[in-house]
């Protein structure tokens, strides 16, 4: 058994995530997440926002699932969000062509056209997966799930591919909000939904899913991004390197500087998104940005990487999507609605002194005749500045810097976009987490995801031993803990059940607890106990 099929069995037993819709024979494409598979993609979640979301000040949204079809249509998404579909002549099963062709042995660039994926399929006489037949038809399928709004036909809608375009009508609304200030980001963590045309490989390729997307709005003559890095190095298969099948290892602040990376934001971003997977449990060496070539890139985009895992069973594997989206979103939505999508730069072209009067000691320092003094308007004079005749003191007044000319500045900002998708790195955390000691299953995962969780275990079923455990397990759920109560078997086997559900802490209430208060902590991954007062479990 290879080490994937066994990730995903202890996903399903330890309560993970497993395939929906099982004693119905199951629907490819849909996954459930069991209860430590919800609490862990909670952590990563929260683990992103550290690394994309807080940092910067960035804002978070939350917009609905299902789109009108005229925003999708002018996003290019019913024209362009499309996938090769090979239908078989004799059975009607339906495949992937790509997928078809690659599984074969036989490699396509991504801007294949159908009538050449068609002509590769036939001529080689690529078997039906289903009945063997070598006959295919090629054609497009949209891979959205299309609704109605409401009882009408005609108000057509889909349930949103990507999270971004609900970002991206907003634009408007937000902007006000962050007080015209650019750089701007506005993350959005939620569901996706693509009705793909054959899922694969578990969690990876999947109908509904959870994202992380994040759109940076700049202004593409000054991006004032955050510095960057010279001490990483980012393996990047780039356009310039990407022949010779060996990423080159460059500072993100180099690749911006060589113009391997078009954008100072895309460098950042690739940046963190390194260290984020990192934090998930993936070594550097198992991690590469392979960008995008020309006809293999979005409608939409001038520039994308992929960021991609290695799987020993999968290969090489996409988790992130980082693009230099330029201004096309803003633009198509602005061209269709006539709504003006725009940042507002003001620039003083001129600027002259101007005295303003301190009312406050003004009233204070003239108590007859402060409204003649107010009322009027002030000079400067060689021996200093009077009003209504009256010489004032320093403190009645101050001399300010006003606008006398501006120039105003429209224009419509540009946008780079990390985009994770969520259930792919529970994936991720688990296969790379998972591992063998002596023999028994441990699911090491950092310590991150599985913040505030532990187990408690009486060491025996005894009613003062588990009435102690009870009390130790309400005073952590009080402070916010997860808390898995065991008190059923053998210790050693219970310890060993936690290992394998990735449970960091056990701690065990004994004899000794009953006797001084004290009790064992055992840690997951180097099996060491310590004997501390429970008060100590929560610092």
């Amino acid at each position: 058994m290879d080490k994937l099929t066994e990730v995903l069995n202890l996903a399903k037993s330890k309560g993970y995530f497993w395939p929906s819709y099982e004693i119905y024979g199951g629907v490819s494409g849909f996954y459930t997440l069991g209860p430590m598979g919800s609490l862990v993609l909670r952590n990563i979640e929260d683990l992103w926002r550290s690394y994309f979301i807080r940092p910067n000040g960035f804002l978070e949204i939350d917009s609905p699932d299902i789109m009108p079809a005229r925003v999708l249509k002018a996003s290019g998404h019913v024209d362009n969000f499309k996938d090769p579909m090979a239908e078989c002549k004799k059975c009607g099963s339906k495949y992937r062509a790509d997928h078809l062709l690659k599984d074969s042995g036989i490699q396509i660039s991504e801007s294949a056209s159908i009538n050449y994926m068609s002509d590769l399929l036939n001529q080689n006489q690529v078997k039906c997966p289903n009945c063997g037949a070598t006959a295919w038809n090629v054609k497009q399928f949209l891979n959205m799930f299309e609704t109605n709004i409401g009882p009408y036909a005609e108000n057509r809608g889909y349930l949103r591919p990507e999270t971004a375009q609900g970002i991206f009508v907003e634009f408007k609304t937000l902007i006000d909000i962050n007080r015209g200030r650019l750089p701007m980001g506005v993350a959005q963590i939620g569901k996706g939904y693509r009705n793909e045309i054959s899922p694969r490989q578990s969690m990876v390729r999947l109908r509904e899913f959870h994202m992380m997307e994040l759109e940076l709005f700049m202004d593409p003559e000054d991006e004032e991004a955050p510095a960057l890095d010279s001490n990483i190095k980012l393996p990047l298969l780039h356009e310039k390197v990407i022949q010779r099948g060996e990423p080159e290892m460059i500072s993100p602040s180099e690749a911006y500087r060589s113009g391997v990376i078009k954008s100072a934001w895309l460098a950042y971003f690739l940046e963190q998104s390194f260290r984020f997977i990192m934090a998930l449990g993936v070594p550097e060496s198992k991690q590469r940005f392979i960008e995008k070539l020309a006809g293999e890139r979005a409608h939409y985009s001038a520039q994308t990487f992929d960021h991609e895992v290695f799987f020993d069973e999968m290969g090489w594997t996409e988790v992130a999507g980082l693009a230099y989206r330029t201004d096309y979103d803003l633009k198509s939505h602005s061209k269709e609605t006539g709504q003006e999508l725009v940042a507002i730069e003001k620039k003083a072209i001129s600027t002259r002194k101007a005295i303003r009067l301190n009312e406050k000691e003004v009233k204070h320092n003239h108590l007859d005749g402060w409204e003649k003094i107010l009322s009027s308007v002030p000079e400067s004079r060689a021996d200093g500045i009077y009003a209504a005749g009256i010489r004032l003191s320093a403190d009645e007044y101050k001399i300010i810097e006003e606008v006398e000319k501006e120039e105003v500045r429209k224009f419509v900002p540009h946008v780079v976009e990390p985009s994770f998708g969520l259930d792919r790195l529970l994936l991720t955390a688990v296969y790379y987490a998972y591992g063998k000691k002596e023999g028994r299953n441990i699911l090491s995962l950092p310590h991150a995801l599985l913040e505030k969780v532990v187990a408690v275990l009486p060491l025996v079923s005894k009613e003062d031993m588990l009435q102690k455990a009870i009390e130790i397990k309400a005073m952590l759920e009080k402070s916010g803990y997860f808390v898995i109560f065991d008190e059923k078997g053998y210790i050693g086997k219970r310890y060993a059940r936690l290992d394998e559900a990735g449970i960091p802490k056990a701690i065990t209430i004994d004899g000794q607890t009953l006797e001084d208060g004290t009790v064992t902590v055992r840690d997951r991954d180097t099996w060491s106990q310590e004997r501390v007062n429970p008060s100590d479990l929560l610092v």
